[in-house]
């Protein structure tokens, strides 16, 4: 018999990911399996390896979306009491460039993973990660969005989400699963990928303090609305999804409460910078979108009537935070980042 209860997160080497696994180690006494890819890198996970060499608490296991073979094996094999599905083909705007792989990932990779759940894990808790971005492009009138809005996605990673999210839904009502979904809103922070704009001007912000760019910061569409939350506040919601009075085949928005243009959240980065003065704005035609999803203000109050979250991390302090892990990267490992 399994001693503690066990957790599986795929995409545990994501932002998300990884701060999930953090927090679970830290508020639980759960043991946790990660997925990875054999040539997923390990930075934001670094911080584990010792536990991880060591069998402490947490192991990887190789598997890939794409490969039914591999995910069946790995669940087979841990059997997990809770599943966090978390893997994706994130990057909305890659997307435009690769429709069909940002597809079969998102949607055909959580279907394997509900159907190996269903084979080999039946009785799991499985939290399936959709997006805000299902909702795409919101009138203003029907802000803030809440989870009957329609959807309109704006880009074919959001097309994917859709996909995603009613898959999750089909497999709570199909087959008695205990499947929850999410639709997190804009969140960010330390480890958040460099081709997400905030995380992109923090990037460029660090590498012009430490002299190894021209201090010019590239951007795209600055007049997209957005509501901003912490990772760590999200992963937190995404635990008590799971841990808090569970109800198959719910589905819930998730999001912060501090809503600004990204052209402010970008005044607010240079605002911290030790050469704000110097720090110029140029317009990067490549980092638009051919359509945008530009008013992103979520209504999140089923959610937390329902668990009692709420988010607790100050915007001003998840900036600081996010800028500050930009600036440690560029100070260990130099100028070994392409300014996208």
């Amino acid at each position: 018999m399994k001693k503690n209860k066990v957790a599986f997160i795929s995409g545990i080497t994501g932002m998300v990911g990884s701060h999930l696994a953090d927090y679970i180690i830290k508020n639980s006494d759960w043991e946790i399996v990660g997925l990875i890819r054999w040539r997923s890198p390990l930075d934001n996970i670094s911080n584990l390896l010792s536990d991880i060499n060591n069998g402490k608490r947490i192991k990887l296991v190789y598997g890939d979306l794409k490969d039914s073979i591999s995910i069946d094996r790995a669940i087979e094999a841990t059997t997990p009491d809770y599943f966090f599905h978390l893997a994706a083909q994130s990057f909305p705007k890659t997307s435009f460039d690769a429709p069909l792989d940002t597809m079969d990932t998102n949607v055909q990779g959580t279907n394997r993973i509900l159907e190996s759940l269903k084979k080999y894990a039946p009785e799991a808790f499985v939290h399936i990660c959709s997006s805000s971005e299902v909702f795409g492009r919101v009138p203003r009138e029907k802000l803030p969005i809440n989870e009957d809005c329609t959807f309109h996605p704006a880009s074919p990673y959001a097309i994917s989400k859709v996909g995603t999210d009613l898959i999750g839904r089909f497999y709570a009502e199909a087959y008695n699963m205990k499947v929850m979904t999410t639709r997190m809103f804009t969140h960010t922070g330390p480890r958040r990928g460099d081709v997400f704009a905030e995380s992109s001007f923090a990037k460029q912000i660090a590498l012009a303090e430490a002299g190894y760019i021209k201090p010019i910061i590239h951007v795209g569409n600055l007049k997209s609305l957005r509501t901003i939350a912490d990772v760590r506040d999200a992963v937190r919601a995404y635990f008590m999804l799971l841990t808090v009075k569970p109800i198959s085949g719910e589905y819930y928005n998730i999001g912060g409460t501090f809503s600004l243009e990204i052209g402010e959240l970008l005044n607010y980065l240079i605002s911290l910078s030790s050469i704000k003065s110097d720090l110029k704005i140029e317009i990067d035609q490549s980092r638009l979108r051919p359509i945008d999803a530009d008013l992103q203000v979520p209504d999140t109050k089923k959610f937390q009537n329902h668990t009692g979250w709420k988010p607790e991390i100050s915007f001003e302090e998840t900036m600081l935070d996010l800028l500050n892990y930009w600036r440690q990267k560029v100070k260990n490992e130099g100028n070994k980042f392409l300014t996208r």
